[in-house]
């Protein structure tokens, strides 16, 4: 039995910046996702028998109350590309 856990949230942001962007039919940023699911398929012809995924959640700390650009998406493209 092969074992694996994926961290999701690092595989997502492994793949979503190095590859070039890739959109599906309808506009949707797709690269990222084809890569996390390359690299899945990857461990599956490697041998892996089971696996499991976590991602995060956001969690505030006491950072975001000093600092109000603390960890915010400033800069960064939501749900329309990069």
């Amino acid at each position: 039995m092969h074992v694996h856990l994926i961290d999701g949230t690092y595989e997502l942001f492994r793949h979503y910046f190095p590859l070039p962007p890739e959109r599906d039919p309808d506009g949707r940023e797709v690269a990222a996702v084809r890569g996390v699911v390359a690299a899945v398929m990857g461990m599956i012809r490697g041998g892996a028998t089971h696996m499991a995924l976590a991602t995060d959640h956001v969690i505030e700390s006491f950072r975001n109350g000093l600092w109000a650009r603390y960890r915010t998406e400033e800069g960064v493209a939501l749900a329309g590309g990069r």
